[in-house]
């Protein structure tokens, strides 16, 4: 695997971490697709620093159990913006 990716990936973790962040908006703040973001942390790093990508694998499990609360918020939210 090349050095950056491998980088990357780490770079990647930490931040998942650091910021509670969700695939979305880590995707976004590196300027790759959420695909990208998915495979580094769940492929690339458990072959890299294992320990790592359990600890953000945790992190994205709490974020994918909650999405649809977040959901119905946003959904709130655009609702009550358009009636006001």
């Amino acid at each position: 695997m090349k050095d950056y990716i491998e980088e990357r990936a780490v770079s990647i973790a930490n931040y998942i971490i650091e910021n509670n962040a969700t695939v979305r908006q880590t995707a976004k703040a590196f300027g790759v697709s959420k695909s990208t973001v998915h495979k580094d942390v769940t492929d690339r790093l458990a072959q890299i620093n294992p320990a790592l990508a359990s600890q953000a694998r945790k992190v994205l499990d709490v974020n994918k159990s909650e999405r649809h609360i977040r959901g119905g918020m946003a959904t709130k939210e655009k609702y009550l913006h358009i009636h006001n």
